[in-house]
């Protein structure tokens, strides 16, 4: 199963409210389950190298089905994921990148969120992901 675009929208949406309600600008990508680009939004001003990087956070959740944050602790030096950024065309291996479910609990797609800090762009990224439950 994969995001539909109104759900994608919604995703977006949520995640915008949250970065305009923290004072931060974003880029905000969502994927669906095949990593296939489905909406995307670059807020006025945000960074423009944050594009490629929302849509590779997006990618890197759902190619290993856990937050891009996770994946970036296991692939720190001498971890069991060591320079695996490097595979799939590179992956972005900090905090922004979530997984999207549907109501059911199933994976339909992933955001990704770039513009700021890991922190606030995890805390948007988490925005949208939830704009479904």
């Amino acid at each position: 199963m994969n995001i539909t675009l109104e759900e994608a929208e919604k995703v977006i949406a949520a995640a915008k409210a949250k970065a305009k309600e923290i004072n931060t600008l974003m880029n905000i990508a969502v994927v669906d389950s095949g990593t296939n680009l489905i909406a995307f939004a670059h807020m006025d001003e945000a960074w423009l190298g944050s594009i490629d990087i929302s849509q590779k956070k997006a990618r890197t959740t759902r190619y290993f089905n856990m937050p891009s944050g996770e994946v970036g602790k296991l692939s720190q030096p001498g971890a069991p994921l060591y320079n695996i950024e490097h595979s799939n065309g590179g992956l972005i291996t900090f905090p922004g990148g979530l997984l999207i479910k549907d109501t059911e609990g199933k994976i339909i797609g992933a955001i990704g969120v770039s513009g700021d800090s890991v922190e606030n762009d995890h805390i948007v990224a988490q925005a949208g992901a939830d704009a479904l439950k």
